[in-house]
């Protein structure tokens, strides 16, 4: 495909910033943001920043554990933008997703040119309990939280279902596992940075059966920062900018239980759909993907609602290891949830960031060859909410 020829871009991205994922502690969730926004700032030596930057948009789904809420003027104070608009989005796990969604409304719309996209958290400060209710607050309170069921529980019930529906076997989710760790090892900024194997994975403890440790995302903190411009003015600020071509969103229940199919994401099928007409591509002209890996279920369902392969051949795509690096559609380069770290605000952003990477052609070791498209998936919840964006090289 000729992407000269697609779709005029919605909005650019000209620089990026991400901080480590992992631990960090004794750190402030405005501090961890500062350290994306600086590598952001100083990735881009052409932006002004006080003259240029008209708005921030940023993602951060826990509050409550900080004690502080107006994220939005707290990480602008920090960055010493105290004086521009700001607009915190909270949408589980996909909240920086919404924030870069909406951000991309803001230049279409013409009222701004130059804003950032964020996302922040803070979550390894907290115990596990702790963590597992803030989180659980995304699922449904009446029927699924107040009957114990947390976000393991959940995405075990939707393996089952796939399991009993297509064939898929627990060795299949181990790849998921196996594969990323593998990227993430060649990401200096993943939380995990090692390799691991199917015995690994299938030895570790069980969390909800069928999910075992390994299957499992990790609890992050870290941020990510994206400067985003309207195209007309994108090479003022790089030679090298990457254009938005396709945007879109669905939802679904915010229960499981009122679905009348568990091994789907049909809210992201619907939003991949808006995405790939808005950008005038199909699932197979793109080049390289990250995708939702909250679980490794989820991957393998985010194959098939993204139409990379038909309904219950995920397994076949990780059998035949297309979606390494080396693949013909290499899916989440950066290590994805799984090895790179899941810090719920950030990780919608930090899609965008390694995609940024992977077509200006800085992700280094994990670098994808000749790639001139790419895709990001980010869900909320059990896939209540979904956002998919799609990417051409400027």
């Amino acid at each position: 495909m000729d992407v000269r020829n697609l779709q005029k871009p919605l909005a650019s991205i000209v620089s990026a910033g991400l901080s480590k994922f992992g631990k960090l502690e004794g750190f402030s969730i405005r501090e961890i943001f500062a350290l994306a926004a600086r590598e952001a700032f100083d990735n881009c030596p052409n932006l002004d920043v006080k003259k240029d930057v008209k708005a921030l948009f940023i993602g951060h789904m826990i509050e409550g554990s900080e004690h502080q809420g107006q994220t939005g003027p707290l990480a602008c104070d920090w960055i010493g933008l105290p004086e521009i608009p700001s607009f915190r989005f909270e949408s589980a796990c996909a909240s920086s997703g919404s924030a870069l969604r909406n951000g991309i409304f803001s230049i279409m719309s013409g009222l701004f040119d130059v804003v950032i996209i964020g996302g922040v958290e803070r979550l390894t400060h907290l115990a596990v309990s702790e963590a597992t209710e803030y989180l659980a607050s995304s699922a449904d309170y009446a029927f699924e939280q107040w009957h114990g069921f947390t976000f393991p529980a959940l995405f075990a019930s939707i393996a089952r279902a796939h399991m009993y529906k297509y064939g898929t076997k627990e060795e299949h989710l181990a790849m998921v596992a196996v594969k990323n760790h593998s990227h993430g090892a060649k990401n200096p900024k993943a939380h995990i940075q090692k390799e691991i194997s199917i015995d690994k994975v299938m030895e570790s403890r069980v969390v909800a059966s069928p999910l075992k440790l390994y299957d499992c995302s990790l609890i992050s903190d870290g941020a990510s920062c994206l400067v985003l411009t309207n195209p007309k003015i994108a090479r003022k600020f790089t030679d090298s900018p990457v254009n938005i071509i396709g945007s879109g969103q669905a939802g679904d229940t915010i229960g499981i239980y009122q679905r009348g199919d568990l091994s789907t994401l049909d809210a992201s099928a619907r939003a991949a759909a808006q995405a790939y007409k808005m950008a005038g591509v199909k699932p197979e002209d793109i080049n390289l993907a990250e995708v939702h890996d909250c679980f490794t279920i989820a991957e393998i369902l985010a194959y098939e609602a993204l139409g990379f392969c038909k309904r219950g051949d995920g397994k076949n795509l990780l059998e035949e290891k297309e979606t390494c690096i080396d693949g013909c559609i290499p899916v989440n380069t950066s290590g994805g949830l799984k090895s790179k770290g899941h810090p719920v605000g950030a990780t919608g952003a930090a899609q965008a960031c390694e995609i940024f990477l992977q077509l200006t052609n800085q992700a280094d070791k994990r670098q994808v060859s000749k790639a001139e498209l790419g895709l990001t998936h980010n869900m909320g919840g059990t896939g209540s909410t979904a956002i998919v964006h799609i990417y051409r090289r400027g």
